[in-house]
């Protein structure tokens, strides 16, 4: 369908080396839209570069920390000058610490807030104004479950991801009367090297506590794979979503909807 085209789009999606933000560009890219993605350093660009081209892909990478304001407006001003002007921009980039919050120190909860929410909203700041002149943009901000649910362990990361999805929603807010619109994925638990540690088999060949966990509490009975992401991205980077904003689209599997099965 003509809609869920993204031919003649540029796509920015940060930190998209590898993991879900690259499913997502490679997605992207095969519906049509030119790939441009950063990374932390230039190990991982190249990397990255590697992993597109051995896709047939032809991205665009940049070195960029996406928690420096200027790097990023400088960033930004060059890929508009090098590629053209962001129409589609992905705020992928992100960590996760998992620490008891009595244990984690201000620092290590700053540096999760700056990445995961300060970044998003330094990014979109950095690309609205392109988007406003040429009357058209998509913003996607990687939410989380952790946008709803708390869990131990992940008090800087929740608090994070719940100010995404407010954030979305002031973006969708504030300039939805521009034609941009800025949605939200919330990803379930993916197989991703984030999540590696969650599901390394045990000693004695059971499963890590944690998966045995994530799959009695998913209906589908599985984890996530990034290529499950890419559908609903496509979607929201598309003109068949021009009317879906300020939306927080869960792919979890149906987690969230779930009461969990009774004990035995």
């Amino acid at each position: 369908m003509a809609n869920f085209s993204l031919e003649g789009k540029i796509a920015l999606v940060t930190g998209a080396s590898y993991g879900i933000g690259f499913a997502m560009a490679q997605g992207f890219a095969q519906a049509g839209a030119t790939v441009v993605f950063n990374d932390i350093n230039q190990e991982l660009v190249d990397k990255g570069i590697a992993a597109y081209a051995e896709k047939g892909i032809k991205a665009y990478g940049y070195v960029c920390d996406v928690t420096n304001e200027e790097q990023v407006n400088a960033t930004v001003a060059q890929i508009e000058k090098e590629v053209g002007v962001i129409d589609i921009l992905v705020n992928n980039a992100g960590i996760i610490k998992r620490i008891p919050m009595i244990e984690m120190t201000a620092a290590e909860f700053r540096q999760v807030i700056d990445i995961d929410l300060n970044g998003p909203f330094i990014v979109s700041k950095a690309v609205l104004p392109s988007m406003i002149k040429k009357g058209h943009g998509k913003i996607i901000n990687i939410c989380s479950m952790m946008s709803e649910l708390g869990r131990e362990t992940v008090s800087a990361y929740a608090a994070a991801k719940g100010g995404l999805k407010m954030l979305t929603r002031n973006i969708a807010s504030e300039y939805g009367e521009y034609n941009i619109q800025c949605n939200g994925i919330g990803p379930g638990y993916i197989t991703t090297p984030q999540t590696a540690p969650l599901r390394e088999l045990q000693a004695d060949g059971s499963r890590h506590p944690f998966d045995q966990f994530i799959i009695a509490k998913t209906p589908a009975a599985r984890w996530g794979n990034p290529e499950d992401l890419v559908g609903p991205a496509v979607f929201l980077a598309s003109d068949a979503s021009n009317f879906v904003n300020g939306h927080v689209l869960y792919v979890d599997g149906g987690i969230l909807a779930y009461i969990g099965k009774q004990p035995k």
